[in-house]
């Protein structure tokens, strides 16, 4: 699998670290040097973050779903700008684009101005969802590696990969190393949503989930030391 254009999808839960909301600055920065690693060898690197650590609009009982949505894209560019800014205090060109006009804070989204940045060595950072209510940060960074024609996605965990069963409550549980797009959504697996799954399967999107608190994990996963769970576009 080529690893020469990657998105980087990161949780919002991953990026705050043992304290479950805001951030952890060890676990960003950490992240920020192993982009920088992986920059400086020639990858070229979009970011796609969660707003997990913010807000779980879908939790909100009673709460518009439009409403609780918007909210949630925007726990998304909160994490962009914060997550940029340590990546450009490690050396790194960076740009927070997103499909919405946010003033002077981030970008628009243009596809071909995002292609530019990438092949420039710049880090190009995807944030505000899709721009409209009732799609996931998963279809997000589906349909944004598609369009800028990443050879595959890197999706950041909180566990380090997919597993037969919940391994917190099952001991039993093991991690399955490699599965496909239709397993997911034959089986309804719940690793990224389905609609998301079949857009990656139609389109030969691949992706490799691993874990964000394994050493070196992103590093690993670009240069071939990987241990998560591969998932095929088939």
């Amino acid at each position: 699998m080529k690893r020469d254009r990657i998105v980087l999808k990161l949780s919002g839960e991953a990026l705050a670290g043992e304290a479950g909301t805001g951030f952890s600055e060890e676990t960003v920065r950490d992240v920020a040097k192993q982009a920088a690693e992986i920059v400086k060898k020639g990858t070229q690197v979009a970011v796609v973050i969660g707003g997990g650590n913010f807000w779980r609009g879908r939790s909100s009982e009673g709460m518009d779903r439009v409403k609780a949505d918007q909210i949630g894209m925007l726990a998304t560019v909160m994490n962009a700008i914060y997550t940029a800014d340590m990546f450009r205090q490690e050396g790194m060109k960076c740009h927070v684009m997103t499909p919405l006009p946010m003033a002077n804070m981030t970008e628009q989204f243009v596809r071909d101005q995002a292609v530019r940045y990438l092949k420039k060595g710049h880090v190009v950072f995807f944030a505000g969802g899709t721009g409209h209510p009732y799609f996931s940060t998963d279809m997000a960074v589906v349909l944004r590696a598609i369009e800028v024609e990443a050879d595959c996605i890197l999706a950041a965990k909180a566990i380090d990969g997919v597993y037969t069963a919940d391994p917190k409550k099952d001991p039993n549980a093991k991690k399955i190393e490699k599965l496909s797009m239709q397993d997911i959504v034959d089986k309804k697996l719940g690793v990224i949503d389905l609609a998301s799954a079949v857009l990656a399967m139609e389109n030969h999107m691949p992706m490799l989930l691993f874990g964000l608190a394994e050493k070196d994990s992103i590093v690993n996963a670009v240069c071939g030391k990987f241990t998560g769970t591969e998932i095929t576009a088939d």
